[in-house]
């Protein structure tokens, strides 16, 4: 209960009034210094980055450097002022990094002579096979050099898992797609370029590969597309000489002593082989190509004229040729045995590790699985 002498105006209530203001004063300074902050500086997560901000952002990813705190745009980059700067990342983030994995009962032989096989699962890439990493590094080299810019028609001839990867890339860098290939491909490839929102011209089987690269280049004389062109495109193999050789050499800790891989375009030998061969001259790059009359998708016999010109054989030094039926057979025990769901060509490469792990000792081997094997369910393969 209050007494008398604690109202407003006795002695004693002046006091205490007295009291009160003066433990108040840090709360309503406090108070107030708030209010000026919120009045004088928006929150960087709240407000957009001025001008100077975006050209200072810019700078810092030039040169490979994080933005500024503030300086993020649309992409959220950063929380707030003060606080730690948030990263997130975009697709093309995803590509490349992908696992390399022992096989553990195919080779048991191979074991037995100190040899170890070890895939790299470039199914895992964000479009589904390795065919990720050159598609987006032409897009972008062919941005940096003023070729093309966002907006434009790209054209390109493909066999199947670059024309996916393409589309995936264009669709990211806002491009449009225009893909031709031979009619024999998988309704699962073709359904996948279409859902990147790429549009199919089909050419007959028996014009092949050779047939959508001749269309592909007329239909860039005509005008109505840039042509990639990933058979003589030197951004093809630099994509894996910058990251399937690196990742190769670093996750097996240099001991790589054999490369396998199946040859198509030949980008991903070709890049490999250039950045192996420079870490360990000693390391052997052996290519798989198909036997006469093998048909294995993703793996090629090219004419004479027709060889992509990023091919140099030097950079070679044994090629192992494959059966269709081996190729078949290796895909299904990947899956039925390993664990490992992938296509044919994949088939084919680990088909021809395992055979040339009976021939070596203490050997750590490496091959390209490619791709994933739901692409080719509708082939009866499975």
């Amino acid at each position: 209960a209050r007494g008398r002498n604690t109202r407003p105006g006795s002695m004693l209530g002046r006091e205490r009034s007295k009291r009160g203001l003066h433990h108040g004063l840090p709360i309503i300074f406090a108070m107030l210094s708030l209010s000026v902050q919120a009045t004088s500086a928006t929150p960087c997560f709240l407000s957009a980055p001025s001008p100077p901000s975006r050209a200072l952002a810019a700078a810092a990813r030039a040169r490979g450097r994080p933005a500024p705190p503030c300086c993020a745009g649309a992409a959220g980059m950063v929380l707030d002022r003060g606080r730690e700067q948030r990263q997130y990342q975009t697709m093309e983030d995803l590509v490349g990094r992908t696992p390399l994995v022992r096989l553990a009962r195919m080779d048991p032989e191979g074991e037995e002579r100190g040899n170890v096989i070890l895939c790299k699962l470039e199914g895992q890439n964000p479009a589904g096979s390795v065919k990720d990493r050159p598609a987006l590094n032409m897009i972008k080299a062919a941005e940096e050099r003023g070729d093309i810019q966002p907006g434009d028609t790209l054209i390109e001839a493909t066999s199947g898992n670059t024309g996916i990867a393409l589309a995936m890339a264009a669709a990211i860098r806002g491009y449009k797609m225009i893909l031709i290939m031979p009619d024999n491909m998988t309704e699962e490839r073709r359904a996948t370029m279409r859902v990147y929102g790429a549009s199919l011209v089909n050419v007959p089987k028996s014009g092949g590969m050779e047939m959508a690269r001749d269309l592909a280049l007329e239909m860039e004389r005509d005008g109505k597309g840039f042509v990639l062109n990933q058979f003589g495109n030197l951004d093809n193999p630099d994509a894996h000489y910058h990251s399937t050789g690196p990742e190769v050499w670093e996750d097996t800790g240099g001991r790589v002593t054999h490369f396998v891989s199946s040859m198509g375009t030949t980008g991903t030998i070709m890049g490999v082989s250039r950045f192996l061969k420079e870490k360990r001259p000693g390391v052997q790059i052996c290519g798989v190509t198909p036997a006469e009359g093998s048909s294995i998708p993703g793996i090629r016999r090219w004419p004479k004229e027709y060889l992509p010109t990023i091919f140099e054989e030097s950079r070679v030094d044994r090629t192992i040729e494959v059966n269709q039926e081996e190729a078949e057979e290796a895909a299904r025990r990947l899956a039925r045995d390993e664990g490992i769901f992938c296509g044919i060509s994949s088939g084919g490469s680990v088909a021809a590790a395992i055979r040339l792990s009976r021939e070596v000792t203490d050997a750590t081997i490496v091959t390209i699985v490619c791709d994933r094997g739901d692409r080719y369910l509708s082939t009866g393969v499975f």
